[in-house]
């Protein structure tokens, strides 16, 4: 063995603690670090020829980049829809590395206990039928590219067809219809060779809406005399948190043949509220669903599941068939069931946060998180600085500069905004006016970060 290696092996207690501290270091310091930072190259140091060891790569790293690590994980960090670790996925997730097992295979450890554990207790929070499975994969892009997937096999079982077996020339073009399908589900489309122009886009209901009309949809389904389709719902869209009448599509079910997947990446957490729960009404009738658990579960990065009624399907799209394998057989290898042969265990992190908090804890975090949108959308309502663009539904403000707003207007305050380091946000248009996006989904996250907040955006508006 490789002196270095020996020597950190025999010290392996003391480099944990040491990683410990500077990890305390950086937790301890989570509310004063900038949420977001400016890019700055650094000259690339290139590899050592003997090697430092690991203790001095640590130090290396902290002088290099630990000062400057961001806290985006913190509860200023509202761009995208980013959540942060509940300290039970902190452990979930360190062990996660201790263990370091490929979770490709059921016969070779309890660790498939630990998702499918997860699986069913994430099913509970969401209200998901038994006729549901779930999967873990890598995030909501590899989560609607896996559904999108089964949905394609299923297209082509409508004509007796494999595409999974014998190609996308086995079958017509697949039609895919949606009002604000998320930009990740036009790139599962042209990663699965359906491409992005074979998304036909619904018209919205009026009176600023994001939601599909249902109505629209009717006639596009008409036109397609019988032709299997698919259907995408959105549980929440990323600008205004606006939700599809899925009960009213999934009625259409029983007159028109489509596969209805819903993207509930972070609008499937509404479940765990009596305040919103009712926007989900009719998800258990979709064929598939996309829920991240990176975003409102408050896990790390990266993770997300894929829950499905059409097992079969996914088994043959995902298999992986190889001698060394053996037959497929119940509990089904995790390997014919996702896209990735070789997986961590990304499961053990959730499977922590559920059981420390519970049903009762995810409810605090998505009504708080609720609460602070609205508490940010009310001072944005009542200012002379800005002005709201769309309601505040759940979780994501969605605003715009006061008076004549253009796109580099909002560039420049929210550059200046991340550069005072007290909230970060990030840009957006909404029905062609260039915005803003203030998305809360940290556990963190209470009402004197949006008093922080209020106070950074007054100053940097009036730079």
């Amino acid at each position: 063995m490789h002196q270095l290696l020996k020597n950190d092996l025999a010290n392996f207690n003391h480099l944990l603690e040491k990683t410990k501290e500077s990890s305390k270091q950086y937790l301890d310091s989570i509310e004063q670090r900038p949420p977001a930072t400016g890019y700055l190259k650094k000259e690339n140091p290139g590899i050592p020829l003997p090697g430092i060891g690991a203790e001095k790569t640590l130090e290396l790293f902290l002088k290099r980049y630990g000062d400057a690590m961001p806290a985006s994980n913190g509860p200023r960090f509202w761009g995208l829809v980013t959540g942060g670790t509940t300290p039970a996925a902190v452990i979930g997730d360190w062990l996660t590395s201790i263990y370091d097992l490929n979770l490709s295979h059921a016969a070779n450890s309890v660790a498939p206990d630990i998702e499918m554990e997860a699986l069913n207790m994430l099913g509970e929070l969401f209200g998901l039928p038994a006729s549901f499975s779930g999967t873990f994969v890598s995030g909501a892009t590899m989560s609607n590219f896996s559904a999108l997937a089964i949905a394609r096999e299923w297209i082509g079982q409508q004509s007796g067809k494999s595409v999974a077996q014998e190609g996308l020339q086995a079958i017509p073009p697949v039609k895919v219809l949606s009002c604000e399908a998320h930009s990740s589900s036009f790139k599962a489309m042209a990663m699965l060779g359906l491409g992005r122009n074979s998304l036909k886009v619904i018209a919205r209901l009026p009176e600023n809406r994001e939601a599909m009309n249902v109505v629209e949809l009717r006639k596009a389904l008409e036109t397609l005399n019988g032709e299997p389709c698919i259907v995408i719902a959105n549980a929440g869209t990323v600008n205004t948190v606006d939700f599809d009448d899925v009960q009213a599509i999934a009625a259409l079910k029983s007159e028109f043949n489509f596969w209805l997947h819903v993207d509930a990446a972070f609008g499937g957490f509404a479940a765990c509220s009596p305040k919103f729960k009712h926007l989900l009404n009719g998800i258990e009738h979709a064929d598939s669903i996309t829920i991240d658990a990176h975003k409102w579960l408050n896990v790390p990065y990266d993770s997300a599941m894929v829950f499905t009624r059409h097992r079969d399907l996914q088994i043959s799209v995902f298999q992986n068939s190889a001698a060394y394998l053996g037959p497929i057989s119940e509990p089904v290898d995790f390997i014919h069931l996702t896209p990735e042969n070789s997986r961590r265990l990304r499961a053990l992190p959730a499977w922590f946060s559920l059981m420390a908090y519970g049903k009762e804890g995810y409810q605090d975090i998505v009504e708080r998180n609720c609460e602070t949108a609205k508490l940010l959308g009310d001072r944005i309502e009542a200012s002379k600085e800005f002005r709201l663009l769309a309601p505040v539904r759940m979780n994501v403000v969605c605003f715009t500069l006061s008076g004549e707003v253009t796109a580099e207007k909002v560039k420049t305050f929210l550059a200046d905004l991340r550069d005072d380091g007290r909230v970060f946000m990030t840009p957006t248009t909404y029905l062609g006016t260039p915005g803003i996006r203030a998305a809360f989904s940290n556990w963190r996250t209470q009402e004197i970060d949006v008093e922080i907040a209020w106070q950074a955006m007054l100053d940097c508006v009036k730079k």
